[in-house]
């Protein structure tokens, strides 16, 4: 059997989907190219859908876009482009790279703007239930009135306002009756884009499209909800809350972050823009390089990019391909990942196996990584 980390219940546990196991990521904000962090995510879950699938599931995963949100708003008007193009721009970058590093395609990738009637209907389901209230020209999730918020970070309330503040929470907001409640529908700026509501014309909240994508690409209750760790808290949290707040069921059965990944000394960040690119990275290396590189750090550490990652990651595809092709270290691979995704593990195996000469390639392809050249 499975087992992964929960992060809501902060221990390893059993991971057992049914035939079909669906799988919410949240995707890019499409105003700046991918990064390794980036890759560093969704790697993580494509290795986890090969495993899945090599059980014998089917796996439907949805990765959403946030293509409306005061980020990509901002910089489309320091570029002075409007923020669709923009976007559109971006997700063809960012869906080329996944694609050369050998991702799998997710069964759905829907956009923040396909969805607004859905987005709309669902503040409806939470303001009906009790959980919501309008102020200033916007709709606000009323935490108090929701006894399990903090479900998913297991936060104390000083350190949930300290990143709600650092992470676009605004709890300094005066329309808030609580600092921790979250916006829902907001009034659109002059320059941004608004549609029409019950609540007045405006735009979504960060939080709510992928509490109604979820909703309307999976039903109402998800095996797995993924992302990187800092979406935690406030992302997570919240929409766990919102969700089960409009539908009164389980939002999601198993929670599961990846680590940061942190380049000359930070966390790598468009804010800081201690970036390194995937696109950058492809002009010099061999995507499967570049995949080795990344996925040989287990998901749930943080870790410092160098650039010698890749040297050490050509090094081994080599020895791999050298060991020719077959089924040498593939229980060895299912065992490992089977045990909360140890990737670093797998590669210990597939070491070992190339090494005394026996074909890894069936055991390399677990992993994403085809050796034929």
């Amino acid at each position: 059997m499975m087992r992964l980390y929960d992060t809501a219940r902060q221990e390893v546990v059993p991971f057992s989907p049914g035939p079909v196991a669906t799988m919410y990521t949240c995707g890019i904000t499409p105003y700046d190219s991918a990064h390794v962090g980036h890759a560093a995510v969704y790697l993580t879950y494509d290795i986890l859908r090969r495993r899945l699938c090599d059980l014998g599931h089917q796996v439907e995963c949805v990765r959403n876009v946030t293509d409306v949100d005061d980020d990509i708003l901002r910089k489309a008007r320091e570029l002075g482009v409007h923020y669709l193009d923009l976007a559109a721009e971006e997700i063809a970058r960012f869906d080329a790279d996944m694609r050369a590093l050998g991702l799998i395609p997710p069964a759905s990738e829907p956009r923040a703007t396909s969805a607004i009637p859905d987005i709309l209907g669902f503040i409806g389901m939470v303001l009906d239930r009790g959980f919501a209230y309008t102020a200033g020209g916007g709709v606000y999730f009323r935490v108090s009135s929701f006894d399990r918020f903090g479900q998913v970070s297991n936060l104390d309330r000083e350190t949930m306002l300290r990143l709600a503040a650092e992470r676009g929470g605004n709890p300094g907001d005066p329309c808030k009756e609580d600092p921790l409640d979250f916006v829902l529908w907001q009034p659109s700026a002059p320059d941004e884009p608004s549609w029409d509501s019950l609540w007045g014309s405006g735009r979504p909240g960060w939080h709510i499209e992928c509490s109604a994508l979820a909703l309307r690409e999976l039903g109402t209750t998800i095996d797995l909800h993924g992302g990187g760790s800092d979406l935690i808290f406030p992302h997570h949290e919240c929409e766990a809350a919102q969700s089960e707040a409009a539908t009164g069921e389980r939002f999601v059965r198993h929670w599961m972050h990846v680590g940061m990944v942190r380049y000359q000394g930070e966390k790598m960040s468009k804010s800081l823009g201690n970036l390194v690119f995937v696109s950058d990275l492809l002009k010099e290396w061999e995507p499967a390089v570049i995949r080795l590189a990344i996925v040989a750090h287990h998901y749930r550490s943080s870790w410092e990019w160098s650039g010698g990652e890749l040297s050490q990651a050509a090094e081994r595809l080599e020895r791999w391909r050298a060991a020719g092709q077959g089924d040498g270290a593939l229980e060895a691979v299912r065992v490992a990942l089977d045990e909360d995704l140890d990737v670093p593990g797998a590669i210990a195996a597939i070491d070992a196996a190339s090494a005394s000469g026996r074909g890894v390639s069936s055991a390399a392809g677990l992993l994403g990584v085809a050796l034929a050249e």
